[in-house]
Parts: structure tokens; sequence; C-alpha cells
């Protein structure tokens, strides 16, 4: 068997596995939010805030001015941020060639369409990745997986993601994030506390 042909057989025994659950989440959106105009203005939102992980970049700045790190919180999301999507829209999203679901007409609110593989979301692996780093001991850490949650969920709401793909890039990121806690504070050290000690 050739790898061309390897490559659609894998293809079409993924699509017969996750076909079935992915039309019926996507079922749910059509009957349930999509048109709906306060639906869509959240769900669009959300997706363009997630955008290039945005929104995370902007809450580690927040949460290192709350705590007087200045820009030290930011400076270091932004690098285990820019590692991750490398590893996920670089690496990962190489081994897979899925389409991204197929929509016909004008969507209600502006959308940027990415070119990569469908397979698995960025955004929501980079949603849940920022949720795992960014709590805290605090009572609201909670709010963190939730806007992580709904962010993931816009995109199978706009129809850049299957719902497998947000799945598949949900467990990815939250698993990569408890990797990256034990590594990478993104709080500086302690005065006094060297850069090793310090799991930089």
């Amino acid at each position: 068997m050739s790898a061309a042909s390897a490559a659609r057989e894998a293809t079409a025994q993924r699509e017969a596995l996750f076909g079935c659950f992915d039309r019926r989440v996507d079922g749910f959106f059509e009957a349930h939010l999509r048109g709906r105009a306060g639906a869509d203005v959240v769900m669009y939102g959300a997706s363009a805030l997630g955008e290039h992980s945005f929104v995370w970049l902007v809450l580690a700045g927040a949460k290192g001015w709350r705590a007087g790190t200045g820009l030290s919180g930011l400076a270091r999301a932004s690098a285990v941020l820019a590692a991750e999507s490398l590893l996920v829209n670089g690496v990962i999203k190489s081994f897979f060639r899925r389409q991204r679901p197929q929509h016909e007409g004008p969507h209600p609110l502006p959308l940027r369409t990415p070119r990569s593989s469908s397979f698995p979301s960025g955004h929501a692996s980079a949603a849940f990745f920022s949720a795992a780093l960014l709590r805290g001991s605090g009572k609201a850490w909670p709010l963190y997986y939730v806007l992580a949650a709904v962010v993931s969920a816009s995109r199978v709401h706009v129809r850049i993601h299957h719902a497998s793909d947000v799945l598949a890039g949900a467990a990815l990121g939250a698993a990569l994030g408890e990797l990256a806690r034990r590594r990478v504070s993104l709080a500086p050290p302690p005065c006094g506390t060297s850069v090793r000690a310090s799991a930089l």
C-alpha cells in the first residue's frame, strides 16, 4: 500500500469514528445557538479573542500587574505560548490533513479562516494550556477554564473546527499545561533565588 493510500484509509477511518459525534454536536449548535444574535456575538467574539492567544496574553499581563511583577509575567507567558503554538500548530498538525467544516454562504460576523489542518484545534489547545498556567490558589481560578471552554466551543459555532478537533485540542492543551506548570512559573523568582531554582 502506498503512503497516499494509507493516508486516505486513515482519514476515512477517522471520519467514520468521529463523524457521527461531530454531526450531533454541530446539529446542537445549529438548532440552539447559531443565528441567534447574542450567541453569535459571544461566540464570534470569543473566537476572535483567541486568535494568536490574545486574550491569554492580556490575562497574563493583568495577573502580573496585580502581583506587582510588571511585564515579567507577560514575557514568560509569551515565550511558553509561542512554544506551545509551535508544537501544536507547527508539528502536531503536520501529521494530519483534516479538512475544516464545509460552509456555504457568508458568516454573520467577520472571521479569519486558517489554512492549516483542522485537527487538532489550536484555539482549544492554547486555551486549556493557558488556563493551566494561569490558575492559582484563589477562588476565581475556575473562571480561566470557563473562558477556555467558551473559546474552544466558539470554534465549532463559527464552523472553523469539528467538535472532535476541539476535544482533542483541549485535552492536548490541558496535558501540556500541566507539564509546563512543573517547569515554568509565570511569576518571577524571589530575590536571591537562582533562575534554575525557579524552574524556568
